[in-house]
């Protein structure tokens, strides 16, 4: 039977000659030597990129999981690349640790959500990739390497964001801080005030982010803010039910847009305030089981409200099958050669569209609103950009290509999606430098 592998949502598929699944350092290492290549690993599938697609290798961590140490004076832990974030939550909090910040999914291993930038909301917390302290991977002749920020700070730097493609991460050691409560708090208000207010209501929490509902004229704003209050219920999430809801509007009333806008707007002022406090890792993350490919830029964050009022014009007037909500969030800037948050305050714009429909016309017209403004795509998220446009986009990336050549000087990880991002053109026998 032929090995088959797809994406969470279905949109990436492949039909590799081989999926391994190592259970240690020293397997993988093996497999780097001498599987059929390119090798491509894979952490929960949360990419709507090809990050993952080959037809030579697809590595799962899947067997790589778990605490392997930890600090506890310095709220450090030592952790396998393949752990999902939704049980490294609960290891952290058991070792009296949490995560600074976090995106609404808890899916994702950490090596992914490591190696494409994910991120959560705060105009001064970092992404995932700003907590690295070591990180430890096998390179592409199969050694294993390993960099720290006391004493290799540019390696760091150059790997912490690495598309899988500059080794597979085996370890790393995260700062963390002390585990904590947040008052989380939802209300809505309208898009006009939420635009105009932007910078205003987004600096005013230690976490806030917001969702525009498609047609409704109103934002869902949530902020997030550390509380020493004991915990309260947190309210039965009913996102679910929430976008079956839209979905069924979209369809029903297709050929009543006024009817549908105005349904949509009376049920979206009528959703209830949200106030509770929770410990952290009760806050962050919903429950997402409606499948959806998504996009998602990352804009200097002055553009953000003018670049989102474009998207929802373009939106309501063009695509009136999408119903998803938009998210936008704010991620403070770091030093990390091919982090998109690289050296800016960001503001960040997700668009989605449900898997069941074609997303790229929507993609394909969104996009060009979102480069306007300067955006850099999301690595795991659905873009069209290569080597040229990145070149432009990233300050270090030039050197980041060169440090990638000597860690996998024969391009074991590159598949040709890949190729394509770094510019590497196949050569008589193979693809080469």
């Amino acid at each position: 039977m032929a090995n088959t592998w797809s994406n969470w949502s279905g949109f990436v598929k492949a039909s590799p000659k081989l999926i391994a699944t190592p259970a240690d350092a020293g397997e993988l290492a093996d497999l780097v030597r001498s599987a059929p290549g390119p090798l491509r690993v894979a952490g929960a599938g949360h990419s709507f990129t090809p990050l993952v697609q080959s037809d030579g290798t697809i590595v799962s961590l899947e067997r790589i999981e778990g605490l392997v140490s930890h600090d506890a004076s310095a709220s450090r832990a030592r952790m396998r690349a393949g752990t999902r974030l939704g049980a490294l939550m609960h290891i952290l909090q058991d070792i009296g640790q949490g995560l600074p910040n976090m995106g609404d999914i808890d899916r994702q291993a950490i090596g992914g959500a490591l190696g494409t930038a994910t991120h959560g909301s705060g105009p001064t917390l970092g992404a995932y990739h700003t907590q690295l302290e070591t990180v430890q991977f096998v390179d592409g002749k199969g050694k294993l390497r390993e960099f720290s920020r006391a004493s290799d700070q540019e390696m760091i730097h150059a790997t912490g964001v690495a598309l899988g493609a500059f080794g597979v991460l085996t370890e790393v050691t995260m700062n963390n801080i002390a585990t904590y409560r947040l008052r989380r708090r939802k209300w809505v208000l309208p898009i006009g005030d939420m635009l105009r207010d932007f910078q205003t209501m987004m600096a005013a929490h230690r976490s806030a982010e917001f969702y525009y509902i498609p047609f409704s004229g109103y934002a869902q704003f949530i902020a997030s803010d550390f509380s020493d209050a004991a915990p309260t219920p947190r309210p039965t999430e009913d996102d679910e039910d929430g976008l079956a809801t839209l979905r069924k509007l979209r369809t029903v009333l297709r050929w009543l847009p006024w009817l549908r806008r105005a349904l949509i707007k009376g049920a979206v002022k009528k959703v209830p305030l949200e106030d509770y406090v929770q410990d952290w890792l009760n806050v962050y993350a919903s429950d997402r089981r409606t499948k959806f490919n998504e996009m998602e830029y990352h804009l200097p964050y002055e553009e953000g409200p003018k670049a989102l009022a474009e998207i929802i014009a373009l939106t309501e007037k063009h695509f009136p099958e999408v119903y998803f909500p938009m998210e936008v969030r704010s991620v403070a800037p770091d030093d990390f050669w091919l982090s998109p948050f690289h050296k800016r305050l960001t503001c960040s714009i997700a668009i989605h569209h449900d898997a069941a429909n074609d997303p790229l016309p929507f993609m394909r017209a969104a996009e060009p609103i979102f480069r306007r403004y300067g955006g850099r795509p999301h690595w795991g998220k659905m873009h069209s950009l290569r080597a040229a446009d990145f070149k432009k986009l990233y300050p270090r990336w030039d050197d980041a290509m060169a440090v990638r050549r000597d860690i996998d000087p024969e391009n074991r990880f590159v598949s040709p999606y890949l190729a394509g991002l770094f510019g590497i053109e196949p050569g008589p026998f193979g693809i080469q430098q």
